[in-house]
């Protein structure tokens, strides 16, 4: 293949060449004589320049990629930083609201405390509960080195809660009275009218309430409203603590006596302290 050849005669190469040599000897001529101006300036200027100006985007890019890369680490550590201190932040949060709750409960306890003065009681945390949505059955933090026994009676949220009903060294395990297995002489105490009340699950999740019978109100005047506290004849149960209050009661088949429902005043389905007396019915009526 032959070689193309500029200007008519000399090949491209060897112009190349020529034109090579040429700059060279202009270069070394310039730095000998320290010349700087005029046509070299210009051809430097055209040449050199842009391609300096090329460097220099090309360094800058970088620069400012290693910049922004850097950045992006020190954000992202930032970043952890603060979701930590926001982690540290919620978890504090939530301490202070459990020790709030813990301070309304136990206020609320010496409340009651202090609505029963006369008797001595001890405060107890659940620890425990059966499986039901109840807490109908359940277990305490306080046995017999902390003064329990076997059918004291347990209250919270102003009224009765229910009955201990065994006893271990360090725990203790209650019926409440709304358990199926539950029965309360009770009191009507705008009439003194005696009542039994049982406990019923079913009737609790239905409707929030608990059972009451054998009411004698020949004279009509139990009503709805009326308060229900444990009565002076029950066998096991202290005198004078609220059950709850008349929702219903009607005439039984036998047209002698009445039956209907209580509300209880106590929150069966969110218990978590409760008062033991430390006194039990035997006790009581030996005093």
């Amino acid at each position: 293949m032959r070689q193309r050849k500029a200007g008519g005669g000399v090949p491209s190469k060897y112009l190349l060449m020529i034109l090579s040599i040429i700059c060279i000897m202009l270069l070394f001529f310039s730095y000998s004589t320290g010349f700087t101006g005029g046509p070299l300036l210009t051809i430097s200027n055209h040449i050199f320049i842009p391609m300096q100006k090329g460097i220099d985007f090309i360094g800058s890019t970088i620069a400012i990629s290693s910049a922004d890369t850097k950045t992006k680490e020190e954000l992202v550590k930032e970043n952890e930083e603060l979701q930590k201190q926001v982690e540290d932040l919620n978890a504090s949060i939530s301490n202070y609201e459990l020790k709030l709750k813990e301070l309304d409960e136990l206020q609320e306890l010496y409340e009651l405390d202090q609505t029963y003065f006369d008797y001595e009681t001890t405060g107890a945390r659940i620890i425990g509960r059966g499986t039901s949505n109840w807490f109908n059955t359940f277990t305490i933090d306080k046995g017999s080195k902390d003064g329990i026994e076997i059918n004291m009676n347990v209250i919270a949220d102003g009224g009765l809660v229910g009955i201990v009903t065994s006893v271990g060294d360090s725990y203790a395990t209650v019926r409440a009275i709304v358990d199926d297995t539950s029965n309360v002489s009770a009191t009507i105490s705008s009439t003194e009218d005696n009542c039994i009340v049982s406990g019923s699950l079913q009737s609790m999740t239905s409707d929030n309430v608990i059972l009451f019978s054998n009411l004698d109100d020949d004279d009509d005047q139990v009503a709805i409203g009326d308060v229900v506290t444990t009565s002076n004849i029950s066998d096991k149960y202290l005198p004078g603590l609220m059950i709850g209050y008349i929702s219903s009661v009607s005439l039984d088949e036998n047209e002698l006596t009445k039956s209907g429902t209580i509300t209880p005043v106590v929150d069966f389905k969110h218990l978590s302290d409760v008062l033991v007396i430390l006194q039990t019915k035997e006790s009581y009526k030996g005093d």
